[in-house]
């Protein structure tokens, strides 16, 4: 399992107090809070982790602090642990990207299980964010290159497409390979794969 933190976020006392006892006992990492805002005063929402969120608080509703993560595009996985859940409300927060809807009481097993997967989730997450950023501090010309080499091209083959110097072309190829980290064009196109598939390159 990663060993990513698991955060609480429930207005009682009592079903934070359980939920701590029974997942420590599988050795995981924790940390409670009672509301929304004191999450959100205390975490860093761009690191990778899982919350187990209630849905009716009084300061901030779960629904409320899952839209404020997802506008921050924030790795952290969401799982819905709530008293007061229905069929509608469960399909609006697995619409929004929570990982499951459970109501309480709730099975330790299940629990952990939907965390091992939500975490995997996250860590995921931000692999995929740190390959999009990478590819946005590219130059508009590393960019034209990157589409060229992606579609096969030899560096000749792109000084002619291109318009520019042999040279001109190896400096970017070679300045683009390097912010990726990747060693040859198949370790390149397996880093991308992601924004591939979503049609962002």
């Amino acid at each position: 399992m990663n060993k990513g933190p698991v955060f609480i976020v429930d207005d009682e006392d009592a079903v934070r107090e359980s939920l701590v006892f029974m997942l420590e006992s599988y050795g995981l990492v924790l940390k409670d809070f009672a509301s929304g805002p004191a999450f959100m005063e205390s975490v860093d929402i761009s690191e990778p982790g899982c919350i187990v969120l209630d849905s009716r608080m009084p300061e901030m509703r779960g629904q409320e602090l899952q839209q404020i993560l997802n506008d921050a595009q924030s790795p952290l996985s969401i799982i819905f642990l709530t008293g007061h859940g229905d069929v509608p409300m469960a399909v609006d927060a697995l619409k929004d990207g929570a990982v499951d809807f459970f109501q309480k009481p709730v099975d330790g097993d299940r629990l952990v299980a939907a965390i091992e997967k939500a975490l995997a989730h996250s860590f995921q997450r931000v692999g995929h964010v740190c390959v999009e950023k990478k590819y946005n501090s590219l130059t508009e010309r590393e960019k034209e290159v990157l589409k060229e080499v992606l579609k096969g091209q030899t560096n000749q083959q792109m000084s002619k497409t291109l318009c520019v110097s042999l040279r001109t072309i190896e400096v970017h190829r070679a300045n683009m390979m390097k912010k990726f980290e990747a060693s040859n064009v198949a370790d390149l196109v397996l880093r991308l794969s992601t924004l591939i598939q979503q049609g962002k390159i």
